[in-house]
């Protein structure tokens, strides 16, 4: 008899994420967002043009600098990421999406503005998305860079439905099951109903 297969805790999702802020100031606030980018599975942080105070940062119990790398770019010109990642603002701006109609890219860099402050247009500009969080005015960055690593997890990982009524799941999460090859003209042909 084999011992049952336990699924990861928190579960999964698909593509890679890093979180990280233009122009931070404080180390609290990078130490938090380090933190949070730890428990959430980020594959990196960075900060673009940070001061020199924010980057004494420490994330606490976590130790998050431990365990996923941390990049500090002088300036935008600096700034890399790996080829195919889509960088997308985090900024409170009329033409933003809001977060939760946001279908995250499976590939991403979410960059956060200063504590005082917005994105540099510069920044902005070179962003593939700019995403904002619906509030009635700005929030702190840490907890702003929280929720957005929260509603990507929530998106893009397998949970069980919610209920209609208020309070947890009434049935549980199906065991995925990896089907064979599908040929799409197959496909297509069961889903007219003419399938051989």
């Amino acid at each position: 008899m084999t011992a049952p297969m336990i699924a990861p805790w928190p579960p999964l999702p698909r593509g890679y994420f890093a979180i990280g802020a233009e122009r931070i100031s404080k180390a609290l606030n990078l130490g938090n967002i380090m933190r949070s980018a730890h428990g959430f599975g980020a594959a990196f942080t960075f900060t673009v043009g940070a001061s020199y105070q924010a980057m004494e940062a420490r994330a606490d119990t976590s130790k998050g600098q431990w365990h996923l790398p941390h990049y500090n770019f002088a300036g935008l010109d600096e700034m890399m990421l790996p080829q195919g990642c889509q960088l997308v603002g985090v900024e409170l701006v009329d033409e933003a999406i809001d977060l939760p109609s946001f279908r995250h890219p499976l590939r991403a860099a979410y960059v956060l503005g200063p504590e005082r402050g917005s994105l540099s247009p510069p920044l902005l500009e070179r962003c593939d998305f700019v995403v904002k969080i619906p509030t009635h005015f700005c929030i702190n960055v840490a907890m702003a860079g929280a929720i957005v690593m929260y509603d990507r997890v929530k998106s893009m990982a397998r949970f069980a439905e919610r209920p209609v009524a208020a309070g947890g799941p009434i049935e549980s999460l199906p065991e995925h099951v990896s089907g064979g090859l599908i040929i799409r003209s197959e496909r297509r042909a069961k889903r007219e109903g003419t399938a051989t």
